[in-house]
């Protein structure tokens, strides 16, 4: 199968990670500020292009940092409100952005892998189809919540053996998400 093959229009929607996907991951803590977010390289680019392609394009991250009370869930609004102004001004955009401030030890329904995040961004945009969704990130968590949820997923990582590893969970691999959006 091949990106081609799914005739992705605009009645598809992209779901994007955020931390490593969007923005560098920080290792061993969180960007609670602005200061802290940095784009990696391409993104604002490879919105600008998603834009032009999907219907509709949502953020679901974990933001357990929340939960540990490292942040608050208004640092988290504040810097996704930057983030969104920031890509709209290259040409892009996001439809709704979903986060959840679950601990991974809660087992919530509304942190990945768990589907809660897809269905509600079904439930604000009824016209969303996961079927006809893609779910892109750099973990395999984020492939577990897409599959779960009936999606298409793409794996974005420099290490090609972590999608071998796991082929009935990726179905497309790139290095970062300019790549994604230039094979579109």
């Amino acid at each position: 199968m091949t990106l081609y093959n799914l005739k992705i229009d605009r009645n598809w929607t992209l779901f994007l990670d955020r931390d490593g996907t969007i923005n560098r991951r920080i290792v061993d803590t969180y960007a609670k500020e602005w200061t802290q977010f940095e784009f990696i390289p391409g993104v604002k680019d490879a919105m600008h292009a998603f834009s032009e392609i999907f219907g509709k394009i949502i953020v679901v991250t974990n933001q357990q940092g929340i939960g540990k009370g490292l942040m608050t869930e208004d640092d988290v609004n504040g810097i996704h409100q930057k983030m969104t102004l920031e890509i709209e001004q290259a040409g892009g955009h996001i439809d709704a952005i979903f986060f959840s401030p679950y601990l991974k030890s809660d087992h919530n329904f509304h942190r990945k892998p768990a589907v809660g995040m897809a269905l509600q961004a079904r439930k604000k945009f009824p016209e969303i189809r996961l079927n006809r969704s893609i779910m892109a990130g750099d973990s395999i968590s984020d492939m577990i919540f897409g599959k779960r949820s009936g999606m298409k997923t793409v794996l974005l990582s420099h290490d090609p053996a972590l999608a071998k590893q796991h082929p009935k969970l990726v179905d497309f691999f790139f290095p970062d998400l300019i790549s994604f959006a230039h094979a579109l």
